[in-house]
């Protein structure tokens, strides 16, 4: 039998009180992810909501999944919604750390957090049990035991709904953390495109304070290295700090900027 599947370094960094630092390949390429890998990042994020594979689409995630764990980086996956069956896809598929877009409810959230547990809150779980590449098809040593410890799922607070329940939300067990999405709110509240509008910041502050107050990691995005010094000392533990097209488009257009001709 196989070793059990080696730990959530993702999980290990936030609850040692350190802030993460990934970046959004939205290329959705498997080569751009094990070279992302390689920069020393803690995470990839790999947005299945607003483009890329299907989320059902299991073979394609895996692939990407694949190229992260060859490069040793966590993949952190974004689901379009807290439906319970693309969680189990998921995992099934080998990712360890999800979170779920458009919630509104605490409910919605336990049972995203719920269908990733074989053992939940004291009771029964709603993970399906089978033999998938996170169990290395079986062969895997403690499988129920190590998939439940290193599991890591959160959520998007990105409406006006959710930020009404957030205490509710945060209160749900074994959240493993909520993110602030600034951009949503922004379109949520009339102003699309103006995440540092008055009222999209006081949204956003109102998040970061519930999340704070009870001590659930917080995520959300960095506009520049400044914001994102900014924010780690805020208390954001998650933080995305930029994208894959925009470092190409970066790199190449001063490429071309500083060429005479």
């Amino acid at each position: 039998m196989n070793e059990s599947p080696r730990s959530n370094a993702l999980r290990e960094t936030v609850e040692s009180g350190e802030a993460a630092l990934g970046v959004l390949d939205n290329t959705y390429s498997p080569t751009m992810v094990e070279f992302l890998g390689e920069l020393g990042l803690d995470f990839v994020w790999l947005d299945l909501e607003h483009a890329g594979p299907s989320p059902s689409d299991g073979p394609s995630l895996e692939h990407l999944l694949r190229a992260a764990e060859r490069s040793g980086v966590e993949a952190l996956v974004r689901l379009p919604e807290a439906d319970p069956a693309l969680v189990r896809k998921a995992l099934d598929a080998g990712a360890r750390n999800l979170f779920v877009s458009r919630i509104e409810t605490a409910e919605e959230v336990r049972r995203a957090v719920r269908a990733a547990r074989f053992r939940y809150d004291g009771e029964a779980g709603d993970r399906g049990m089978a033999s998938p590449r996170a169990s290395r098809w079986g062969t895997a040593e403690d499988y129920v035991d190590v998939e439940d410890a290193e599991t890591v799922v959160g959520a998007t607070i990105e409406n006006p709904t959710a930020i009404e329940n957030i205490e509710e939300i945060l209160d749900v067990p074994e959240l493993g953390f909520v993110f602030a999405g600034p951009l949503d709110i922004s379109v949520a509240l009339g102003y699309p495109g103006e995440p540092t509008h008055p009222e999209v910041e006081d949204a956003v502050e109102e998040i970061e304070t519930a999340a704070l107050d009870a001590d659930v990691p917080l995520g959300g995005l960095g506009f520049g290295p400044d914001d994102v010094s900014e924010k780690i000392d805020r208390g954001y533990r998650i933080i995305n700090v930029g994208t894959a097209t925009g470092a190409v488009k970066q790199s190449v257009t001063g490429w071309l900027d500083g060429i005479e001709r």
